[in-house]
């Protein structure tokens, strides 16, 4: 997923904060472009639906209370607008301060992926956010991940292309990991010395390079080829074509 540009480039995956707190808006906003997201701001339902329309979002966290009309009725709208369409409605995380069962249910009946009560930790809503965006993207009810030919079991640890299995090291397998969680999305050498080698601080980013072509010489082949280098910018793995 992500957001995709004339030039070819793979921006972050894009999320829309729908949220009537000036406060609370803020602090998502700049909490998840931190957490390497794009964010659009917006304040109302009406808002909401009109940046949909435009941006298409990768997720939209909506607020259920809200100036003119509640989260329920964007989503109900957006599924009404969009089910022919070949994206459909972007996938819907409710933030709420309604925590009855009922509220629940109904977040969930109207197309919701996810239903988070206020107050709540933002790692939380982060980890969150995340899985509904690999479940959407590719990964499998049983946790395996799967891009084209390419699956990745991360109970047993075995890879497989084109049904053939594809030995790898566990720095190897963790790289490639990364790259099919953030499908479609380019990462830069650095998010990837973090996220593969937990170099928080910076490190000699050269190991990336070099795996990145030990990758490509186990699991990369044959055609269609999914590791993509974007030049001056980082990695990517591209869903083939269906």
């Amino acid at each position: 997923m992500g957001t995709n540009h004339q030039d070819g480039t793979v921006m972050a995956e894009h999320l829309l904060v729908v949220e009537d707190d000036s406060t609370l808006r803020e602090l998502l906003s700049a909490s998840l472009r931190l957490a390497g997201f794009a964010v659009t701001p917006v304040t109302t339902g009406a808002e909401a639906l009109a940046a949909v329309r435009q941006e298409r979002p990768d997720l939209m966290v909506l607020d259920v209370m809200l100036p003119d009309f509640d989260g329920f009725e964007v989503a109900r709208r957006l599924r009404q607008e969009l089910p022919a369409s070949p994206a459909g409605p972007p996938p819907v995380l409710f933030l709420t301060a309604r925590d009855a069962a009922e509220d629940r249910i109904n977040g969930l009946t109207v197309g919701g992926d996810d239903y988070v009560t206020k107050p709540f930790n933002l790692e939380e809503l982060i980890l969150r956010i995340r899985a509904i965006l690999r479940r959407v993207s590719g990964q499998q009810p049983d946790g395996r991940l799967v891009v084209g030919d390419l699956t990745l079991d991360p109970d047993s640890r075995q890879v497989t292309r084109a049904g053939h299995t594809v030995q790898l090291s566990p720095t190897e397998f963790s790289l490639l990991r990364v790259l099919m969680e953030h499908a479609g999305q380019v990462l830069s050498k650095e998010q990837l010395l973090d996220l593969v080698w937990q170099y928080d601080f910076g490190g000699d980013d050269s190991i990336v390079a070099s795996y990145i072509s030990y990758l490509r010489r186990k699991m990369d082949t044959k055609e269609p080829r999914l590791i993509h280098t974007v030049r001056g910018t980082g990695y990517m793995l591209r869903r083939p074509p269906q």
